[in-house]
């Protein structure tokens, strides 16, 4: 729960108002989505109780290469996510210190964002633990003050339009699921982590349902009362949403200060345990040699290489989209991860409906066919949808992120080739060294 309340949340619903309030049925039709992916990841994790999670789903249902997309894919969209987590952190940091007015200061608060928590990393799982206790604790507080004391100070006057994006109902929905997904992100998270966890059949299965759950519900709570505080005309400007609902609720500016303090703490502590989960899918698939050995790297219980990369990566990220196109930094990081997130899910999904097709007693659970294949169906075409409303730019940015790593898989499984082939022949059955083929 933790992982999935991170830091988007305090910036989707400015993100999301332009859409109209139409946008919380999307939300609605997000969370049964997530659900129904969250009990596929537990049936999963109760079949492969392993670090990796989607990885290791994919390459035991089709094999080596649809395992390195799912992790590739997984990889992309965790450190994309660390950029954007850093972009909606600088939103909040603004209302302490204000820096948009000057485009150095606000790449070089982004860039500080991502890497104080890439050194708490580096210096050990300890301090990983720590930092991410008092932020779990911190970020529930500003979500529940704006959840329950927004819906008592809740105006209808204040939510605007219901369709006001003039796309339709169906592209409004899609559009507005596709950038919301971003704050359902980490629903996989224990499914990733499950070769640490204490009973992963049992645990792995319910801590993702529950913890899926229980954030679905603050989300929607927390989501409507600052549509329903917050003016949808100023809503649509804003860069912290929650800390304006604060200060709508209890007037002048002290609460609002003192939200934007307790989101910052938030992504920080968000940002801090996503880098670590960056480095785990690279290091389960660097161990089976589909990604470079230098991943399979661990110090003080991290695996270092795969977080300075990702935070490297996250930073040039930031730099480029800041300046390229300083407006709307956010949605065009979120609708990237939307895209190359919904790759491992949608391999996962498939790996479930390959397990329920194929006929094996030993890995169906007969009483629960019915039941298992309708989630997975579900789950798929929820991934599905989500493709389609990401829109084309984000598209086009992910498939350049995927074919990237066909080259990078092409390159790796070269060098994993045995150098001697061998041949049988057809007459003894005796091995023998494979001839050279002379040149046409």
């Amino acid at each position: 729960m933790g992982n999935i309340i991170g830091g988007g949340i305090f910036l989707l619903p400015a993100s999301v108002a332009p859409f109209g309030t139409i946008s919380l049925l999307a939300f609605a039709v997000l969370t049964v989505g997530a659900v129904a992916l969250a009990l596929v990841f537990g049936r999963l994790a109760e079949r492969h109780p392993r670090t990796g999670g989607p990885y290791v789903y994919a390459r035991e249902a089709f094999g080596d290469f649809a395992g390195f997309l799912a992790a590739w894919s997984y990889w992309i969209t965790a450190w994309v996510s660390n950029a954007a987590l850093a972009v909606a952190a600088v939103g909040y940091l603004d209302v302490l210190v204000p820096l948009h007015d000057s485009k150095p200061a606000t790449i070089g608060a982004a860039l500080l964002l991502q890497w104080l928590p890439a050194l708490a990393n580096l210096a050990g799982t300890r301090y990983v633990g720590a930092v991410q206790l008092v932020a779990t604790v911190m970020k529930f507080v500003p979500l529940l003050l704006v959840a329950v004391g927004g819906l008592l100070c809740f105006d209808a006057d204040n939510l605007g339009p219901f369709e006001a994006s003039g796309s339709g109902p169906v592209g409004a929905v899609s559009a507005s699921a596709a950038i919301l997904l971003f704050s359902y992100l980490g629903v996989e998270s224990a499914a990733v982590s499950a070769g640490e966890v204490r009973d992963p059949r049992r645990n792995v299965g319910r801590a993702t349902i529950l913890g899926t759950a229980g954030a679905a519900v603050v989300y929607l709570l927390g989501t409507l009362a600052v549509f329903g505080t917050v003016a949808h005309d100023r809503l649509t400007e804003s860069t912290a949403p929650f800390s304006d609902a604060v200060n709508a609720m209890f007037g002048g500016t002290w609460g609002g200060t003192a939200v934007a303090c307790m989101a910052l703490v938030s992504m920080v502590g968000a940002l801090n345990g996503w880098t670590l989960l960056s480095a785990q899918t690279p290091y389960a698939a660097a161990l089976d040699g589909l990604f470079p050995a230098a991943f399979a790297r661990k110090r003080r219980g991290v695996p270092t290489v795969g977080v300075l990369v990702t935070v490297v990566l996250a930073s040039l990220l930031t730099v480029y989209n800041y300046t390229v196109g300083p407006d709307g930094v956010f949605e065009v990081l979120v609708l990237v991860t939307t895209f190359t997130a919904t790759v491992p899910y949608l391999l996962s999904t498939a790996a479930q409906i390959h397990y329920l097709a194929s006929g094996r007693s030993h890995l169906v659970s007969r009483p629960r066919l019915l039941r298992d294949g309708v989630l997975a169906t579900v789950a798929a075409a929820f991934s599905i949808w989500l493709v389609a409303g990401s829109g084309y730019a984000a598209v086009y940015q992910g498939v350049l992120f995927l074919f990237a790593g066909v080259l990078v898989y092409a390159w790796m499984s070269a060098r994993n080739r045995p150098t001697t082939d061998t041949a049988v022949t057809a007459t003894s059955g005796d091995v023998e060294p494979a001839r050279e083929a002379h040149p046409a």
